[in-house]
């Protein structure tokens, strides 16, 4: 008779190896008694969507340093917001942290539902955040399946279907494993088990809990799963942006509509992007301006983005037709989405 992987041998894995991170408490502190602050929760699953979790713990720390409670957050000014959350990307994630934050401040006095179809209902989360804020934050039992539970899901289980095809099986098998008891502890144990041991290279199979069990390994297949459909290639999509200086060293900028990719941010004003290069269309002031030799080039989800930046030192009374001038006292380069910081970046040595 072949193992079966036993919830019982990850949770005790996970007792001596859970990872420390700033949101989570840990298995003896749970054990003790004590839970997580679902708003900490809440914030972290938000940030970790398509993120990993080194670039997530900075942004973390400063958000609730900043914001420590919900209705903190709820009270902020967006571009506060929207500047803080500059660099970690996916800027959609930051405008729905807002409006979920004012409907459970605003609505809600405060609480977070406990259960998945309660945290559905709130903007911005779906089913894996209701599932992962259920579970681990109110120890509902709820099947939580991120990438590294697909991962582990696909080796144990030897499944070959590649993704996202594989998703509902692999979704099954991670349902039928997740135990009545401590199913918030279960939850990070799984994550964990495929961020450090069952990881996408090399999987350190000598040391899993679920060794004796895993399918894959028995029949040598774990570096090839999970098998996934090739992707096709990202277009390169074209625009310009424009980079104004003023004499006492202010800078023309622009808050980009609320819709949209990286709506809400602060960011230099420029052309549509597109498959082929946009002629220069109303330029945002009168001025002389010069091409920089180099593009400032981005990746985001879908395409790769090159940029041609054009520079311009315009005098105190010129008025823009497009944005508004920011006082350098003012000024944050981190205020700015990370393809903006390129261009700006592109414009320091001149």
């Amino acid at each position: 008779m072949r193992d079966q992987p036993k919830a019982a041998d990850l949770l005790e894995w996970y007792d001596r190896h859970a990872r420390k991170m700033p949101w989570r408490v840990g298995p003896a502190e749970r054990q003790s008694g004590i839970m997580p602050d679902p708003y900490r929760i809440w914030m972290s699953e938000i940030m970790l969507q398509q993120t990993t979790v080194a670039a997530v713990k900075d942004y973390f720390l400063r958000f609730t340093e900043r914001w420590p409670t919900v209705t903190d957050l709820a009270n902020a000014r967006d571009e506060d917001v929207m500047g803080e959350w500059a660099g970690l990307g996916y800027y959609a994630r930051a405008r729905n942290l807002l409006k979920c934050a004012r409907v459970v401040a605003h609505e809600l006095d405060g609480v977070f539902p406990d259960t998945e179809t309660g945290l559905r209902d709130l903007p911005g989360i779906g089913p894996y955040t209701a599932a992962a804020v259920a579970s681990i934050a109110f120890d509902r039992k709820a099947t939580v399946v991120d990438g590294n539970v697909e991962r582990v899901m696909a080796r144990i289980y030897d499944h070959h279907t590649p993704l996202p095809a594989a998703k509902p099986a692999l979704t099954e098998f991670a349902d039928a494993l997740t135990p009545d008891q401590r199913p918030g502890d279960y939850a990070q144990a799984v994550m964990d088990l495929g961020a450090t041991i069952c990881t996408p290279k090399n999987p350190a199979c000598g040391i899993c809990p679920w060794r004796s069990a895993c399918r894959a390994r028995i029949q040598g297949t774990a570096s090839e799963l999970p098998k996934k459909t090739p992707k096709k290639p990202k277009p390169i999509r074209l625009g310009t942006v424009y980079i104004a200086r003023r004499v006492d060293g202010a800078y023309l900028l622009e808050r980009r509509p609320d819709q949209g990719l990286l709506g809400g941010m602060l960011g230099w004003p420029g052309s549509d992007w597109a498959e082929t290069a946009v002629p220069d269309h109303q330029l945002p002031i009168r001025a002389e301006w010069k091409e920089l030799p180099t593009e400032a080039r981005h990746t985001f989800t879908h395409f790769h983005l090159r940029l041609t930046v054009k520079t311009a030192l315009v005098p105190m009374d010129r008025k823009p037709k497009q944005g508004d001038f920011i006082e350098l006292a003012d000024f944050r380069p981190s205020d700015l989405p990370t393809v903006f910081r390129k261009a700006f970046y592109l414009t320091k040595d001149l």
